[in-house]
């Protein structure tokens, strides 16, 4: 319920928060009405399996064929137990967010969380890290676009040619403003990076059958081999880490359900599936190729199987880089527009602001991807920073602040209460490892000479 003072109540937990007003004027007339209308019935159509279709789309992209290189360095046995064990904790996690969403209805997305914790300055605070992780993750797609182009073309080509057609592939599918709407692509999404999983993980197979020896002459360890350094251990971590975050989101995507408290079969669906998914990815390609895997792994698969995979998995590369541009979209333009009608963008008005909107985060994030010479350790960086609290440590605050009932140290809550402890050390430990593992790749790399220049039309 919203309040002069800007503060929520959550139902039936007699605790008070703040969060922004976005109630519209009491009266209103009957065009506006009509517009209200017909915005409710747009934004509020997601069922629970849209909604799992939302996160598939959010949460699994080619950082799935990153796996198999983690297990490469970590060994099969500590791969299995990181890509079961961490999935559990973002299905915990995700949970926690869900129910916070549950008791605060009024909250839209990760900002209004912040707001609920930290007054205004956390809602600021907030939503500046989820745009910015946002910007950085469609930039993320738009290189990965351009390298796929090109690999698929094996043109000369220069790259930043290909990386304007990724933007305008981008900007073009951020068009619909609705997650429902989105929901369909989504089905697209899912095929499209199974197929090339599974393609990837049929053509490792063959050649690693037909390879001198066959399969048990692979080299692949089920522990870690050559003594990889701290670095090198924690990176691929944060690979399987970072493939399970789909939490950022989840208060923008509930946001649009018509029944929002059938959010946990979503998360528990989409977390077995990433689970069996990210496993089975991990463990049969490495068991196929060894400790030679390459990163993605499609690229493992020779030149014509890489160049196919590659083709198979464009729609997931620029379906879900479209979705991070719609939820920051959708962020920036309900707060222009907190107190209007234009924020349904279902009017003239609402629909210019928001093209202009699209093209102009669209944009930034190419500039970002084109111009940073380490992009994708930068990307590292932010994802640390970011991702560490908004899947892990922030999740375990939320439920001692917000939804905790009685002491945590009560009979009912102490199970609870050593779990949200330890998702939150979790949690630390990532944003600590994480930003030393990447601070330390980027000094590697430029000893190495492994950075490309700004706009480089060469290989990315």
């Amino acid at each position: 319920m919203n309040n002069p003072n800007g503060l929520t109540d959550a139902e039936g937990q007699g605790k008070t928060a703040w969060v922004p007003d976005t109630k519209l004027p009491d009266a209103v007339d009957d065009g506006d009405q009509q517009i209200i209308e017909a915005g409710e019935a747009k934004y509020h159509r997601l069922g629970w399996k849209g909604l799992t279709i939302m996160l598939i789309v959010e949460a699994i992209g080619l950082g799935a064929l990153s796996i198999p290189s983690a297990f490469a360095t970590l060994g099969m046995v500590a791969g299995v137990l990181c890509c079961v064990g961490i999935g559990f904790i973002a299905i915990y996690t995700s949970y926690v967010i869900g129910q916070v969403k549950l008791a605060f209805p009024a909250v839209r997305h990760y900002g209004d969380a912040g707001g609920l914790l930290m007054g205004r300055f956390g809602n600021e605070l907030f939503t500046a890290m989820l745009i910015l992780q946002l910007i950085f993750l469609t930039g993320s797609n738009c290189l990965t676009g351009t390298i796929a182009w090109r690999h698929i073309t094996d043109s000369g080509i220069c790259s930043v040619v290909f990386s304007v057609v990724s933007a305008v592939i981008l900007f073009l599918l951020s068009i619909p403003s609705s997650f429902a709407d989105m929901a369909g692509l989504g089905y697209l999404d899912f095929v499209s990076i199974v197929a090339a999983i599974g393609v990837t993980i049929i053509a490792t197979g063959i050649q690693g059958t037909n390879s001198p020896g066959g399969l048990s002459a692979v080299n692949w360890s089920a522990v870690p081999q050559g003594d990889p350094t701290f670095a090198d251990g924690f990176i691929a971590i944060t690979n399987i880490v970072f493939a399970y975050t789909f939490a950022s989101c989840l208060f923008s995507f509930m946001d649009e359900m018509h029944t929002p408290k059938d959010f946990t079969k979503s998360i528990w669906s989409l977390g077995i599936l990433q689970i069996v998914i990210y496993t089975v990815t991990g463990a049969t390609i490495y068991a196929f190729v060894g400790q030679d895997v390459q990163s993605p792994a499609l690229l493992s698969a020779g030149t014509i199987v890489s160049k196919v995979a590659f083709g198979i998995a464009l729609p997931v590369i620029f379906i879900s880089g479209a979705i991070c541009t719609i939820v920051a979209g959708r962020l920036i333009h309900g707060r222009i527009y907190e107190n209007s009608v234009t924020k349904y963008i279902n009017t003239t008005k609402g629909w210019i602001t928001w093209l202009v909107l699209i093209a102009v985060i669209t944009i930034i994030a190419w500039v970002i991807a084109e111009a940073i010479p380490f992009f994708d350790d930068l990307l590292s960086i932010i994802s640390a920073l970011f991702t560490s609290g908004f899947s892990f440590y922030l999740p375990p605050v939320m439920w001692y602040m917000l939804i905790r009932q009685g002491p945590w140290y009560a009979k009912e809550n102490l199970l609870v209460s050593l779990v949200n402890a330890f998702c939150f050390l979790f949690g630390v430990v990532v944003l600590v490892g994480g930003l030393y593992s990447s601070i330390q790749d980027i000094r590697v790399n430029y000893r190495n000479g492994d950075v490309h220049g700004a706009f480089s039309c060469g290989a990315v």
